[in-house]
């Protein structure tokens, strides 16, 4: 590189299980990696729960390892992060007040209840895109102020702050008070229409104004980083959701093709609107400035369903896809995860978990495959909706670290009887936000963001009509056994 080449662009990756980090050069080279783990907490069936300042020092650990192993000046920061899970500190002194309560958390889904039997679930969804679901931020964020100042009197003051996981790490690294504009909208209470907070539902949801950051485009720097040496003077140049980020590193950015990301959980994105399409949530992609709408499906168990099996069957979720190629394409078994109730299209908070088509004769392989075909079979649900949303969906591009197995890609394949094609570029939320951020400071121009190297490998529908349509009406079928 030359001397005007030879600088950086840092990508984080903050997720449930992880921070990630990754440092990207001009050419779109990533010249360093890193990874720290977080830990999650389950103190009672149905809550999930982290440490606020874990998932700080997890960024501060990323981000000081990874400065640490470059030849060049550092540029700016890229965040994205888990978005619904919210957190709540004292304003002045950026301290945590209670847990951060994770996205999958659903201690909230009898407030949930009780507010839509009230009937504004419409119009809560006209204005945000969203239907009263335990998890977006609202909720949440209700339940932690009712912890801690039942009056709301400290939060109309804005002595507490209320936020998603950027607004948090923004807040610890620079000291800044704001939100970006994609996260907002999964807090359901911004209007999608102008990108504001929105009065009404601050009522309803009791959640005082005061409380909350400043919205802001995803492409407003941030005041400079002041807890890591190596980056003091660096901004946070670029903010996005995880899922948005995946979707811009994509190279999304117009309607025609969705984005899956498989995780904990399992995001369908693509731009544009729902026009109506059941079980479909209308959100903000980004904003640069301009709001950019999308249309998303949010599967609440797919990775988290692999690791419960592999803790039950005392081996890994890598064991469990090798198992799983034993088992045939007919094996007839099905799983449900309804862990936590059923995300889109469905948002049935009532769902349980179903194993059926078992019997004596049910080996762990096809148990294995099952689970593999959960995620898939969900997908494909999302994805079907997804059509009414402008003519029929050929190619779900897919990313996150479960897709690196051939299997669980070519299964998404022949039970969508759709293209698939998989990046072959890891981390690829902290990629979307370093590409951002590098254009957000002049890194790259758009054209030259365009035509950066993004590798894929293709997977074509290779199963047989008959048994994939045997194998959807037994997914249908064990479907409502868990809704019944």
């Amino acid at each position: 590189m030359t001397a005007v080449d030879a600088r950086y662009v840092i990508g984080v990756d903050q997720g449930t299980g992880s921070t990630k980090a990754i440092a990207v050069d001009r050419s779109g080279r990533i010249a360093a990696r890193t990874g720290v783990p977080v830990g999650l907490q389950h103190p009672r069936p149905g809550w999930v729960e982290q440490d606020a300042g874990e998932i700080v020092a997890s960024v501060e650990t990323a981000l000081t390892t990874i400065a640490a192993e470059l030849d060049a000046p550092v540029t700016a920061v890229g965040l994205s992060s888990q978005r619904e899970s919210a957190v709540l500190w004292e304003t002045a002194t950026i301290h945590p007040v209670g847990p951060m309560l994770g996205w999958q958390d659903r201690r909230t889904a009898h407030a949930g209840r009780s507010l839509a039997d009230t009937g504004i679930g419409p119009r809560v969804r006209n204005i945000t895109g969203l239907p009263i679901d335990p998890m977006f931020s609202a909720l949440k964020i209700g339940w932690l102020l009712d912890a801690v100042d039942p009056d709301r009197r400290r939060a109309t003051a804005g002595e507490l702050t209320a936020g998603t996981v950027d607004s948090w790490l923004v807040a610890a690294l620079t000291g800044d008070r704001r939100i970006e504009v994609g996260n907002a909208s999964r807090t359901q209470l911004m209007s999608l229409a102008d990108a504001r907070w929105h009065p009404w539902l601050l009522e309803q949801f009791r959640v005082p104004g005061g409380v909350l950051p400043e919205i802001v485009p995803s492409d407003r720097h941030t005041s400079f980083i002041r807890t890591i040496p190596r980056l003091r003077g660096v901004p946070i140049a670029a903010v996005l959701g995880d899922s948005h980020a995946a979707l811009f590193a994509h190279g999304v950015r117009a309607p025609g093709t969705v984005k899956v990301t498989y995780g904990t959980g399992s995001s369908l994105l693509g731009i544009g609107t729902t026009n109506g399409a059941a079980g479909l949530v209308d959100t903000i992609a980004w904003g640069l400035p301009e709001p950019t709408r999308a249309f998303e499906g949010n599967i609440l168990s797919s990775g988290a369903t692999l690791v419960w099996l592999a803790g039950l069957l005392g081996c890994t979720p890598e064991r469990l896809a090798d198992l799983a190629v034993g088992a045939r394409p007919d094996h007839g078994v099905d799983l449900v995860p309804a862990f936590g109730g059923l995300g889109a299209p469905w948002w049935d908070d009532a769902a349980r978990p179903v194993l059926t088509g078992f019997a004596f004769a049910t080996t762990a392989a096809e148990i294995a495959r099952a689970a593999l075909e959960s995620i898939v079979l969900q997908v494909e649900d999302v994805v079907a909706a997804a059509d009414a949303t402008g003519g029929r969906i050929d190619t779900i591009l897919v990313d996150g670290a479960p897709a690196s197995n051939d299997l669980l890609a070519q299964l998404q394949a022949d039970l969508s009887r759709r293209r698939v094609e998989r990046t072959e570029i890891a981390d690829l939320s902290a990629l979307g936000a370093a590409h951002l951020a590098g254009l957000a400071c002049g890194v790259w121009t758009s054209a030259e963001l365009e035509v950066l190297p993004r590798p894929r490998t293709v997977f074509e529908p290779s199963l047989e009509p008959r048994i994939v349509e045997r194998r959807r009406a037994s997914w249908n079928a064990a479907l409502a056994k868990a809704r019944s």
